[in-house]
C-alpha cells in the first residue's frame, strides 16, 4: 500500500473515498476535450490510438473521474472502492 507521502496523493479522499467505480473502455465525455487523465498519476485516457495512451480503466458513476489500472490497484483498499458491473461503456 502506498505511503501517505506518495506523490500521487493530492487530497482525492474528498471526492473518491468510498466511491463506486466501473471498469470500462474510455469514451470521451463531450466534444470539447478528446481526453481525460487519471486522478492520481495523470496518465492520459483517449479513444484514439497514440503511444502511452490508455483505452480503459475505472471511472466513477458520473463518468467524471478516471483512474488507471495501476492506481486502482495501489489505492483500492485505502479508498474503500467498490466495483459495479459494466453496463456497456462510458
Amino acid at each position: 500500500m502506498p505511503q501517505d507521502s506518495d506523490w500521487r496523493l493530492q487530497g482525492q479522499e474528498r471526492y473518491l473515498q468510498g466511491a463506486v467505480l466501473s471498469h470500462l473502455r474510455y469514451r470521451r465525455k463531450d466534444l470539447k476535450s478528446d481526453h481525460d487523465h487519471c486522478e492520481f498519476c495523470w496518465a492520459k485516457f483517449m479513444e484514439e490510438d497514440y503511444p502511452e495512451v490508455l483505452h480503459e480503466g475505472y471511472c466513477t458513476r458520473d463518468s467524471y473521474r478516471c483512474i488507471c489500472e495501476g492506481c486502482f490497484a495501489d489505492f483500492c483498499d485505502r479508498f474503500h472502492w467498490t466495483l459495479e458491473k459494466d453496463e456497456g461503456g462510458r
